[in-house]
């Protein structure tokens, strides 16, 4: 049959009309025929029954024989072309990328030259494609080692009848899939695929970004009758596929489903969700043809022919002319289609046309001519753009030849600025400027968009300029500056006066749009500046269009200013009064372009500088709190104004733009205008005084802003052109400046530096010129600290300072300098020479409007009226004086003094109120202390540039000055070395202050101890106490304590009888120090080993914890009822503590506590060692055994008689007669916290519910008391420290609680359960005591055997009448005795574990555990720690890059997480991983964790670097990852992207907080610490 069907394929005149029928016959006989048919089912018939025949047809033979000819001509492709999903980690080279957007998969480059490089790496926003291969996008290294260009060719010539063959079937599906994917509701099928009858119809609900999951799921059950699940599937798939059908049946049905999915989604969101009917054929074709698109991959990837034929036959120009080619008609269609359809356009598009040179300038230059269309139709879509065809423009814009080739034939810059100025004209006010009064803002950040591919086109300066290329940039440049045109002046603003401004105008959209353009602006200017002609031809075009605006005229006629004998002839224009903006982009693109340009042509610099010298006078009036009643959004921008984001292209212009005008311009009539505009002049002149405090602030507030102003203009020269300075040079300045606040860390200092269109800042070129670095330790971060010889650079006013950064740096550097015992003063440093064009600009120094508006100054201050001057007005009068007398010394020194004619200090000594003679008052001022430094140093410079002019030394009354100013410092030195010495003094107390803190804080110190002799171990000085057990044991010290109440500050002594004191304690479940990890045995109450036995392996125990903070317990029971009366209204307290679970944080130290253990007193006891001797020669280990095996029986069979058993034989009370005493008695208090502890130790252990009563209550207390005994060694053990030798105070004390409190539970309990517990341990050692159940030696852990053996032996001393204990001489052969038994077991447990021979002759009780019933633990145990993790994080990012979930099958992102207890790697917060626990849902770490730690956590998200930290199902939180950059930061989500490196010393850390059992600690403590606003599900990750 396949056979015919190919022949008639083949032989028919129209081969397109017989492929279409056979589609029509077999397609919806596959696709959609049963309303539940099997995916699997459905693949199978698609491959035998459509593709196989489809791919016989290409070849003209079987596929298989045809591929292996077509593989013997051709090879593999130099380009990867890797398709980036969303969420995978990418590299782009720092050192070796044409641009950021060049970038690398993750297998080329771990197989690239660029591993070794300055590489970052992010994670993919999907829709890109790896550029490995591509020779235009790398300086060196393009290819890996896969595709080495020299095995790889793109030449491959298919056979005439083979490429025939193709490009006819290719046209035929390419046509196919074009009409289906492209469908819409009132379409009629093709007559080729029109079916006889169709009576069924499928009702399918597409996808939108205005309704949110809750909202579909709540709709499509309301409409179609579906459950939750059902309805929860759906929308799922409808996400993620952009479209399903959601139900199939007769038009009528699928019509009132449709109705009702309007009906019911209007009443959530004003737009009905989109719902189309289809019959099932129209479905089964668009199945298929979506099936089509990874068939066409795999075929294009079999040979370079087949990829040429099917771009030919996309691109190939159609019939009708009328119409577009067929990938234009699919571009065009993208925003009608769904998500699913677009994703297989998008790839097909990816894997074809640009993986070809040629094809892919054709596809380029059809995307140029439908690109504004498409822009268009993305602005109106609602769908993210990474799935718009429009993101395929940075795969062509970045192509340095194919950008140059679009500007040439396609205009692509005017193309591009068309488009923005056409989508944003709706925003054009009457003057044609743009007006942001109500714009919508997501549409107009997809509008910022197309900002981003301007960019792209301008990212690689061309080296060769041609005339088609300089004449279409200088067009598109053209349009471009009609798109500035219409910002410039945009958004006036008007100082309003009186009443508060009622609404807050719009500025965000503004600024932004000056963001999006800030690297456009300098590329244009680097473009134009790179071709002289080009230049010069911009520059006019840009003077041109300036002069055309027209905002902020002059509404009156021009008029004389006097001032100092000079005349200033300008209109007058007040700030204050009239409107002003802050958008001067034409501007201040001139003010660049005039650095390159600066020549003789005479411009009109007063008008030039008008518009830029009115934007730094608003920002000063706005600092002097002059603009008050205009709000806050004026404010705002003025800081983003000066901000590092904005400035280069705003503040520096400006500043730029004034200093070209003070080269150019007269010097007094500079000085005069600035004045004028600052509303200075009358003030100046003295033609002006007031009385209003308010108005007098403000003229000090211009006042010192316009001195500012002035430092800067005439100052700030570290710009290329204006003196002979590198960009490195600039950001050496730059870097200096920063670290001059204060020490950095790396990340700190890449925001405060400005990033060029690479976004590279130049730190790391710089850095170790300007810095030191000093390493982070365990917590923290790296810090670079400026290197002293650097110091002198530093200038108090630079010009990027925002005015508390001023203020942090000066108060700094005078800290610094009084350190070192020098004086405070901090003089202007030796600023580079202007360049020659500039040269003039020092000429403002010694004008004669300076030294009047100096004398001004400081002759306010002399007359020491504070209302009239401020100290900051000093300051900025006395760097500008030094400024001047600098450049005056460096003129002097490089020149003969006739030829200079700078002469400030000889202007300054004039006249009788000379600038000299105040400085010499104002240095005696009371108010000017702080700058009388200064003032000296001003005063040497005066003399020292007096020497220079007369060629002589310094005279007598300098050098007696000097003399004294050495005495001075001498002074000032010794009072610093006093001061030095006397804060040592008090940091010494304050450390052993801190230390009685210290001991609170577990994991935040290090487990630094509680008191002074921290650290120290506990030992004893008592020979007798050194043996612990036996007839040889030490006596107990009658040791009377004494502690305080942290909550009420009484003291008490610590006593049976007294009333409770109680220790903070948290109890948790642990796995820490399991043998088998994952595998937690359920707890059943019918009788299982667990707990009275607990296995060896240890899989999961109950750890008592406390932070060693002492309450009575009746203060402890108000603060607890206290927490809980306030905690309920608190916002998500759920999260922080649990207070069902009775959870609390301690009042001292904020530890997460959830129980109190009572303090009890140790029995004083004294030892009779005579008796003792004489008892051990009766009592020995078998009479002990026969004594305890009669007492067991006797108390079994309930037998109380006193006579023999047997001759030799001891009876039932024989126990008694080796020493018995009354037992220990407490108060009430005690005994109710005691049961306190216990019910929550048997509660949190078991996972019960609360019942005191439990025959399980002691025994939980004992295991608690052995856990955390094991659990401490651990620890010791870890940190290589001896057992019991390095326990802290507060460690012993809690052990010393836990302890007595497991003991004393005898006493609380029934007796009889006691002994019931004690004879079935015992059984485990004496097989004649064991029962049934009784488990074997290697089925117990021996520790928990001994603590349960020991605290329950006293039970057998029960009298019914009587309550006794044994005596101190009983306990201690007791004890002896147990601990022999438990040795030897456990030296038996070793030997069988490890010696394979002995298991072959053990007894058939052990057998029984050999037989596969339980698992074999080896001695000694194996000691837990977290998982090793590799050196270099990109190795576990390429272990994540291979993660598949083992539950899906698509290849979505998903979020690799990394579980560092057992190495396991789940899919985090993904609903295909989803599992029930305890009936509720939740994501894999959360189950994971559940029976990997008992419900704690601790997992590396790998994509997001971060820890997560686990405590239950609603409790988490985040911890910074262990891995560090070279700068010594973290980089939570990858947002810097440097080369990560594995921290040993913070891994360590996350392994004591885990083996600590501080993980719920640490996240109550970060929850209290971060304001908690919105509840994170931790359930689902």
């Amino acid at each position: 049959m396949l056979f015919s069907v190919l022949q008639e394929w083949q032989e028919a005149a129209d081969s397109r009309a017989e492929l279409l029928r056979y589609l029509k016959e077999q397609v919806p006989q596959i696709f959609c025929l049963k309303k539940d048919a099997s995916p699997q089912e459905e693949e199978e018939l698609m491959q035998s029954r459509l593709l196989h025949p489809l791919e016989c047809f290409l070849f003209g033979e079987d596929p298989q024989e045809g591929l292996e000819k077509l593989k013997q001509g051709s090879t593999s492709s130099q380009l990867c072309g890797r398709v980036f999903k969303e969420g995978e980690t990418v590299y782009s080279c720092r050192d070796c990328a044409i641009d950021p957007t060049c970038v690398l998969c993750m297998n080329c480059f771990q197989d690239s030259v660029h591993k070794s490089h300055r590489y970052k790496m992010h994670a993919s926003s999907g829709g890109g494609f790896c550029d490995c291969g591509d020779v235009e996008a790398w300086k060196i290294g393009p290819c890996c080692s896969k595709h080495d260009p020299g095995a790889a060719t793109d030449e491959c010539v298919l056979e005439p009848e083979l490429q025939e063959r193709a490009e006819k079937l290719f046209r035929v599906l390419l046509c196919y899939i074009k009409d289906f994917l492209v469908w819409e509701e009132n379409f009629e099928l093709p007559a080729e695929l029109q079916p006889r009858y169709d009576n069924a119809y499928y009702c399918v609900l597409y996808n939108d970004e205005h309704h949110s999951y809750d909202h579909v799921i709540y709709t499509l059950q309301r409409s179609v009758n579906c459950d939750q699940a059902e309805a929860q599937t759906h929308t799922a798939l409808i996400d993620k596929e952009g479209r399903r059908a959601v139900k199939r049946g007769t038009f009528r049905s699928c019509q009132q489903a449709k109705d009702l999915i309007r009906a019911n989604s209007e009443h959530i969101s004003l737009l009905p969700l989109r719902v189309e009917i289809l019959t099932a054929t129209v479905m089964a074709h668009q199945t298929f043809a979506l099936r089509l698109g990874p068939w066409f991959q795999k075929i294009i990837g079999y040979s370079v022919g087949f990829r040429q034929a099917f771009c030919q036959v996309a691109l190939e120009p159609n019939a009708d002319r009328d119409q577009p080619c067929l990938i234009s008609r699919l571009m065009l269609h993208d925003a009608r289609m769904y998500k699913g359809a677009r994703k297989i356009v998008h790839e097909l598009i990816f894997c074809s046309m640009l993986m070809e040179t040629e094809f892919k300038r054709l596809f380029a230059i059809e995307f140029t001519k439908h690109y504004k269309q498409l822009q268009k139709d993305f602005i109106n879509d609602d769908h993210e753009r990474s799935i718009s065809i429009t993101a395929l423009s940075v795969q062509i814009f970045t192509v340095p030849t194919l950008a140059r080739q679009l500007i040439e034939e396609g205009n692509v810059i005017k193309v591009i600025v068309d488009t923005v100025l056409e989508l944003l004209r709706e925003h054009l006010d009457d003057n044609n400027r743009f007006f942001f009064l109500g714009y919508s803002s997501d549409k107009f950040s997809r509008i910022q968009v197309i900002f981003h591919d301007l960019r792209y086109i301008l990212i690689s300066k061309p080296s060769v300029w041609t005339d088609e290329l300089r004449e279409q940039f200088l067009a598109g440049f053209k349009d471009f500056l009609g798109l500035l045109k219409c910002m410039q002046g945009m958004e006036e603003v008007k100082r309003q006066l009186g009443r508060h401004i009622a609404v807050e105008p719009e500025w965000e959209a503004g600024f932004t749009l000056q963001i999006q353009l800030r690297h456009i602006l300098a590329m244009f200017q680097d473009w134009s500046s790179s071709n002289d002609e080009l230049l010069l031809l911009a520059f006019k075009e840009c003077h041109s269009v300036l002069m055309q605006c027209n905002n902020q005229p002059f509404h009156r006629e021009a008029t004389d200013y006097y001032m100092c004998k000079h005349i200033l002839h300008v209109r007058p224009y007040k700030v204050s009064q009239e409107p002003v903006s802050i958008h001067l982009p034409i501007s201040r693109l001139l003010a660049g372009k005039m650095t390159n340009i600066l020549s003789s042509e005479c411009y009109d610099f007063t008008q030039l500088a008008e518009l830029p010298l009115r934007c730094v006078v608003l920002a000063a009036q706005v600092s002097a709190e002059m603009w008050r009643r205009n709000g806050l959004s004026l404010v705002s921008q003025v800081y983003y104004y000066q901000d590092v984001k904005c400035r280069d292209e705003m503040y520096d212009k400006d500043v730029l733009m004034l200093q070209i005008a003070a080269s150019k311009m007269d010097p007094n009539h500079f000085l005069m205008l600035i004045l004028l505009r600052f509303e200075l002049f009358e003030y100046f002149n003295g033609s002006c005084t007031s009385k209003d405090q308010d108005e007098l602030r403000q003229w000090n507030r211009l006042t010192e802003e316009m001195l500012y102003l002035l430092i800067v203009v005439i100052g700030e020269r570290y710009i290329p052109g204006v003196s002979q300075v590198t960009k490195e040079d600039v950001t050496v300045r730059e870097v200096i400046h920063l670290l001059c606040i204060e020490p950095m860390a790396h990340s700190s200092l890449v925001k405060g530096l400005p990033e060029n269109e690479s976004h590279e800042t130049g730190l790391e070129s710089v850095i170790t010129k300007v810095a030191t670095f000093k390493k982070p330790g365990v917590s923290g971060h790296g810090l670079y600290e400026v290197k002293k010889e650097r110091l002198m650079e530093f200038n108090p006013f630079f010009y990027h300072y925002s005015r508390s950064q001023h203020s942090k740096a000066e108060e700094s550097q005078k800290k610094r300098k009084a350190q070192e015992g020098n004086d405070k003063a901090l003089p202007p440093p030796l600023p580079p020479a202007f360049c020659p064009a500039f040269s003039n600009v020092v000429r403002l120094l010694c004008c004669d409007i300076i030294i009047h508006i100096l004398r001004h100054v400081l002759q306010r201050a002399v007359e020491d009226r504070p209302v009239n001057w401020t100290e900051a007005m000093i300051q900025r009068a006395l760097h500008l004086i030094g400024q001047a007398l600098l450049e005056e010394k460096t003129q002097l020194e490089d020149s003969t003094v006739e030829e200079v004619t700078f002469d400030f200090s000889l202007k300054a000594r004039k006249h009788g109120k000379s600038v000299f003679l105040l400085l010499y008052k104002i240095k005696a001022l009371p108010s000017l202390e702080a700058q009388k430094d200064m003032v000296k140093w001003v005063l040497q410079m005066f003399e020292i540039v007096k020497c220079l002019r007369e060629k002589s030394s310094p005279t007598v009354p300098m050098s007696m000055e000097t003399n004294a100013q050495d005495k001075e410092k001498a002074e000032r030195k010794r009072k610093a070395e006093a001061a030095k010495l006397h804060r040592q003094k008090i940091m010494a107390q304050m450390s052993a202050m801190q230390k009685n803190f210290i001991e609170s804080n577990k994991m935040l110190y290090d487990n630094m101890p509680e008191s002074g002799t921290q650290g120290e171990p506990v030992t004893s000085t008592v020979r007798d106490m050194c043996i612990a057990i036996g007839p040889q044991r030490g006596s107990t010290i009658d040791d009377r304590e004494v502690l305080t109440c942290i909550l009420c500050q009484e003291e008490q002594e610590v006593a049976a009888q007294a009333p409770a004191m109680v220790l903070t304690a948290c109890v948790q479940r642990s796995t820490v120090l399991t043998q088998c990890r994952g595998k937690i045995p359920p707890f059943r109450a019918d009788g299982t080993l667990y707990p009275l036995y607990m296995p060896p392996e240890l899989a999961v125990g109950t750890h008592t914890g406390s932070c060693g903070h002492v309450m009575h317990a009746t203060c402890w029971q108000k603060y607890f009822e206290a927490v809980q009366n306030t905690t309920r209204n608190r916002l998500h307290a759920e999260l922080i503590i649990d207070l069902e679970n009775g959870e609390y944080l301690c009042p001292l130290c904020k530890s997460l506590c959830n129980t109190v253990v009572p303090l009890i007193p140790l029995e004083p006891l004294t030892f009779n060692y005579e008796n003792a001797e004489i008892i051990g020669q009766h009592l020995t280990l078998p009479r002990w055994i026969q004594i305890l095996s009669a007492r067991i029986k006797g108390l079994n069979s309930g037998i109380g008689n006193t006579g023999l058993c047997g001759e030799g034989q001891p009876d039932f009370r024989s126990i008694l007669s080796y020493g018995v005493q009354e037992p220990r008695k407490f108060s009430d208090s005690i005994t109710e916290m005691l049961v306190v502890c216990a019910t929550t130790v048997h509660r949190v252990g078991l996972k019960t519910a609360p019942n005191e009563l439990c025959p399980r209550v002691p025994v939980m207390a004992w295991n608690t008391c052995a856990f955390t005994i094991q659990a401490i060694e651990n620890i010791l053990q870890e940190e290589d420290k001896p057992l019991f030798g390095s326990l802290q105070n507060r460690q012993l004390a809690g052990l010393k609680a836990i302890v007595q409190f497991s003991a004393s539970q005898r006493l609380k309990s029934s007796q009889a359960v006691i002994q019931r517990h004690f004879t079935d341990m015992l059984g485990v050692l004496l097989p004649a005591l064991s029962r049934k159940n009784t488990p074997s030696l290697l089925e117990v852990d021996c520790f928990h055997l001994l603590v349960g053996l020991v605290l329950s032996i006293p039970s057998l001393y029960q009298e019914e009448a009587v309550d006794l204990q044994p005596s101190a001489v009983s306990s201690a052969y007791n004890h002896l005795h147990i601990f022999h038994l438990v040795t030897m077991a456990h030296m038996l447990q070793v030997l069988l574990s490890n010696c394979e021979t002995l298991l072959l002759h053990c007894s058939r009780a052990i057998t029984k555990a050999l037989k596969g019933k339980t698992q074999t633990v080896r001695y000694p145990r194996r000691r837990n720690r977290l998982m090793d993790l590799p050196e270099d994080y990109s190795a576990l990012l390429n272990q994540a890059s291979h993660f598949q979930c083992p539950k899906s099958t698509d290849d979505e992102r998903k979020h690799p997480t990394l579980c560092l207890f057992c190495g396991a790697m789940l899919c985090s917060q993904s609903s295909c991983c989803l599992s029930q626990l305890d009936g509720e849902d939740v994501g894999a770490c959360t189950a994971h964790a559940a029976t990997c730690g008992a419900g704690v956590g601790m997992f590396l998200r790998i994509r997001e670097c971060e820890i997560v930290l686990m405590a239950s199902k609603t409790r988490g939180s985040t911890y910074p990852a262990p891995y560090l950059d070279d700068y010594g930061e973290t980089d939570p989500h990858l947002g810097r992207g440097n080369p990560l490196h594995l921290c040993p010393e913070r891994y360590r850390k996350l392994n004591q907080l885990w083996q600590q059992h501080c993980i719920l600690e640490e996240i109550a403590r970060s929850l209290e610490v971060v304001n908690v606003m919105f509840a994170f599900e931790w359930q689902m990750l």
